[in-house]
């Protein structure tokens, strides 16, 4: 059986997030690193602070990044909230590439908590 395409592979997540959350179509990748954080945290949605948005998304990218060697899961706090090291600088990088990146890390994801259907 033929492997799908990372093309393939990112409109399946595109799905998932439009059945599951009922986002829209082309779910911006903001909307699923939030979401992806809200995951990781295990807090299930609620009302969130504008910081506790931008410390969701940055949870996400870190779990995210993680495998491609750039972070490493540290610890919980007291809060329960997880902590990344960085391993290495992430690359300087333009935006279309930064949101290349971001999809990579975003399939890579679902393939290792086995989302796909």
């Amino acid at each position: 059986m033929e492997q799908p395409t990372e093309a393939e592979l990112w409109q399946k997540v595109q799905q998932f997030f439009e059945e599951h959350f009922d986002t829209e179509k082309d779910t911006p990748i903001e909307t699923m690193l939030f979401l992806i954080g809200v995951q990781e945290l295990g807090s299930g949605m609620q009302k969130y602070s504008k910081d506790d948005k931008v410390n969701l998304i940055h949870i996400a990218v870190c779990r995210l990044l993680q495998p491609f060697g750039y972070y490493r899961f540290s610890h919980y706090d007291g809060d329960g909230y997880p902590h990344f090291e960085a391993l290495e600088p992430l690359p300087e990088l333009k935006p279309n590439e930064q949101s290349l990146l971001m999809k990579k890390a975003i399939i890579q994801y679902f393939i290792e908590e086995k989302l796909f259907s």
